[in-house]
């Protein structure tokens, strides 16, 4: 088992669990907490379709829990559990204590966290890298990830910010952050990042709002890193000046500016509408 918790043996326990007290009840609320997750060295995923995209990408949860009835009308989920995949069944009550949502629907489950993405070293396509500077908001993320997924990143450099494991940002994005699970780095690391990306000829590109040229006038399909900044204080200086390439999103003045993961929409999905076009 990864980390350093011993669930409880369920030969001692109960058939289903029925207490909030329960011990195994403190050890996933601890997955809550970014020490808790550090410590255990697990995550806690909620959720029937989050389980499906876990068994879809061929991962092994250490651990599910789920309500008889939910057992009841997921045999065959159950049946694609890994033989060594601990199964425990609770009542509602006691999986809403675990779980970091209100009304679960039913299932949870913990699993060692994936390991970050490499782009594979006989990709046809240029590379092609989304970096996120002190992104804060968990679902901001989660949705920055699906829709990285979607244009086809092949890696996510993470500078600080929210924690890419949280369930809120497990949630928000779907199942992507398990696909494409981000490389987490200090400011000065990924600092060093774009500077050796820029050095093997890669372009970085970052948005202004004064900047001359639309998005879509860019070349997308070279190597290429989009840049993104924090919700309020935008791109650390550092990293806008590593950012050979401004592109603007033209839209209207009635809004000052775009949340960051609306704006990344239309520069991710670019690149897929060109490759598609050449």
């Amino acid at each position: 088992m990864s980390g350093t918790t011993s669930f409880s043996d369920p030969s001692a326990e109960p058939l289903v669990l029925t207490s909030r007290r329960n011990p195994l009840v403190a050890q996933l609320r601890d997955l809550h907490t970014p020490a808790g997750r550090s410590r255990q060295g697990l995550l806690l995923l909620e959720g029937t379709h989050l389980l499906q995209e876990v068994l879809r990408l061929q991962l092994q949860p250490e651990l599910l829990l789920a309500t008889p009835d939910w057992c009841a009308q997921h045999r065959e989920l159950l049946a694609s559990l890994p033989a060594a995949t601990q199964l425990r069944q609770a009542t509602a009550v006691v999986l809403e204590a675990a779980a970091s949502t209100r009304h679960p629907d039913g299932v949870l489950l913990t699993l060692a966290p994936p390991v970050p993405a490499t782009p594979p070293a006989s990709s046809q396509s240029p590379p092609f890298v989304l970096a996120l500077d002190r992104l804060q908001d968990p679902g901001n993320l989660g949705t920055l990830l699906r829709t990285a997924l979607a244009a086809g990143v092949q890696q996510v450099w993470l500078g600080e910010g929210a924690d890419p494991h949280s369930p809120k940002v497990l949630r928000a994005s779907a199942g992507a952050a398990l696909e494409l699970p981000p490389l987490r780095l200090s400011s000065d690391a990924l600092v060093r990042r774009l500077e050796q990306a820029r050095q093997g000829d890669w372009q970085i590109v970052a948005t202004a709002a004064a900047a001359p040229r639309p998005y879509w006038q860019l070349d997308w399909c070279r190597p290429t890193v989009l840049l993104l900044g924090n919700e309020g204080a935008g791109l650390a200086a550092p990293l806008l000046a590593l950012a050979d390439q401004l592109v603007g999103i033209p839209h209207s003045e009635a809004v000052e500016s775009l949340n960051v993961a609306v704006a990344a929409a239309p520069l991710l999905l670019e690149r897929w509408r060109q490759s598609l076009s050449a």
